[in-house]
């Protein structure tokens, strides 16, 4: 059962030590005004997320946190890169920041849903080729591409698994999906797993070539049309994908993302 100077060091960056002090100062309190003095105070995992007051400021206390971004073109999913800004620092007043994790990743050239977890497992679970989570993307082609032939397979022997492939409407375009010159077809692709560049490679394969690529989807997840580029809110990842059941994993299969 968490502890309270453990939950209130883990959220705010501060010691053990520190928040014995704050506590036995008085200056840990609940909402009410009533001091918290004991540290050692044990939470029950189902008050959490619970709200107290340290040093006259609220805050709210986690075990976790999950949310979904919309990650805007030209920054890269890492937590830091010498290069290239990342969608990372975007998410810097966000609960427990400093563990947060990208639930696959989205390059630097691709925007659209990413999501962020700080539960190791449940990242893990999410990007998994076993559990066959499938993620949707609408793409701006330079032309029109070819059906896939039977047994298509790109050129490093990696068979994609394409639940659908279309023709999009301009009506359907996503406001995240960028348009640049040149473009002559939309498309909306849904693939089940993601390999690094993959859906880039799908269309290269097919005779055509990217030019815009945004990521709409993920499982049951849809990215809204009003939430801005670089932008995030919160959600509950277990509730969304605690139906999720294990495939078995063909030879070969490994957990790398990548558009």
């Amino acid at each position: 059962m968490p502890r309270l100077d453990l939950l209130i060091a883990h959220n705010l960056g501060l010691s053990r030590g520190v928040v014995t002090r704050l506590c036995r100062g008085r200056r840990v309190c609940t909402p009410e005004g009533v001091a918290l003095t004991d540290p050692g105070l044990q939470i029950a995992p189902a008050e959490l997320p619970r709200t107290v007051v340290v040093d006259e400021q609220l805050v709210t206390l986690r075990v976790s946190f999950h949310l979904m971004q919309h990650k805007p073109l030209g920054v890269v999913t890492a937590l830091r890169d010498d290069r290239h800004p990342t969608a990372y620092e975007l998410l810097k007043d966000a609960p427990l920041h400093r563990d947060l994790r990208a639930v696959g990743r989205l390059d630097r050239e691709t925007s659209g849903l990413l999501l962020w977890t700080t539960e190791g497992p449940l990242l893990h679970r999410m990007t998994h080729p076993r559990y066959a989570v499938p993620r949707v993307y609408q793409a701006a082609l330079a032309r029109a591409w070819q059906a896939p032939p039977p047994g298509f397979t790109l050129d490093d022997g990696h068979v994609p698994e394409i639940a659908e492939l279309r023709a999009l409407d301009e009506a359907e375009r996503h406001p995240g999906l960028e348009v640049p010159d040149g473009t002559e077809r939309l498309a909306a692709i849904t693939i089940v797993g993601g390999k690094f560049h993959e859906v880039r490679r799908i269309f290269a394969a097919l005779g055509s070539e990217v030019l815009g690529l945004c990521r709409v989807a993920f499982g049951p997840l849809v990215l809204p049309n009003d939430l801005a580029a670089g932008e995030y809110e919160a959600l509950d990842l277990h509730a969304m994908f605690s139906g999720m059941h294990p495939r078995p994993l063909a030879v070969g299969e490994a957990d790398v993302e990548g558009a």
